[in-house]
């Protein structure tokens, strides 16, 4: 008997209905972006409508427009860029020290188990500590200098790709690594050929936690006596009662973070291509 007589059969049979594979659909680019631009213009929406209908005052918060005009007046004087390029550079220098620690350590701990028993007790007891804690000791230590501000956000970025990495690597095929080692390679070899490439998942993840956390150890750093940066526009903000340049601030730290997760999204894109969103993405 065929498989389509079998199939057949199977559809008569009362209560029975034949099986039938999820088809392949992958939604439009253009759907997606609308979809996902849904909450942002519905928050937006009600922002402007509680504006306009008197529920927000400006003293608690600033309407759309007034925020709009603030963006303007900031950017013309020159103070939006140029504390745009200071917390950037804040920001980046302290996220490539702690992704180059916290990778460092991830590997030395998940390929070696000599550095696992030296080493990972100690990191998880310094994971547990909230980094915001470090924040006076590290002003008696470095003073308020920019070397305070990054080595705050170091310390905050190093944790999670730590983490990320070593997982990464422990789960990386032992039976690979050995193969790889009776064809002759050697410790660095196989980390850059065999573990780093197993572990790419791990590391991308990762990289977006850090990438997150280093936006939100930014905004702590900047409140370590800054003089220049985001932080100080809203510490001036503050003293004047300016709402509008305040939500200017804040939307900037926002939009930092969104950077951040479509960066690491792309990158997983063309890293991994093979790899897909979700039951959602490519079925109805």
């Amino acid at each position: 008997m065929t498989a389509l007589s079998e199939e057949t059969e199977t559809a008569h049979v009362p209560g029975l209905v034949a099986p039938r594979p999820p088809s392949r659909r992958p939604r439009p680019r253009a759907y997606a972006v609308t979809v996902r631009a849904l909450g942002p213009f519905a928050l937006l929406a009600l922002w402007w409508a509680s504006s306009a209908t008197g529920l927000l005052t400006p003293d608690v918060l600033a309407s759309p427009p007034q925020v709009t005009d603030a963006v303007g007046e900031l950017w013309s004087n020159g103070q939006l860029p140029d504390a745009l390029a200071t917390s950037l550079t804040r920001s980046g220098t302290g996220l490539v020290i702690g992704l180059a620690t916290g990778l460092t350590l991830g590997i030395v701990t998940g390929f070696t188990r000599l550095g696992d028993e030296l080493l990972d007790s100690s990191l998880q007891t310094l994971r547990t500590i909230p980094f915001l804690s470090l924040v006076p000791l590290f002003m008696v230590w470095f003073g308020i200098n920019e070397t305070a501000k990054i080595l705050l956000i170091a310390v905050a970025t190093t944790f999670p790709m730590y983490v990320s990495a070593s997982g990464g690597v422990r789960d990386t095929d032992r039976k690979l690594v050995e193969a790889m080692r009776s064809f002759g390679l050697g410790r660095l070899e196989i980390i850059r050929l065999v573990v780093l490439p197993g572990a790419l998942p791990a590391l991308l993840a990762g990289l977006r936690l850090s990438m997150t956390l280093s936006v939100i150890a930014l905004i702590a750093a900047e409140e370590i006596n800054a003089t220049e940066g985001i932080g100080y526009l809203m510490s001036q903000a503050q003293s004047y009662a300016r709402t509008d340049v305040l939500a200017v601030c804040i939307l900037v730290y926002g939009l930092l973070g969104l950077a951040a997760d479509v960066f690491v999204r792309g990158l997983e894109r063309v890293l991994m291509p093979w790899r897909t969103a979700g039951p959602g993405a490519v079925t109805r």
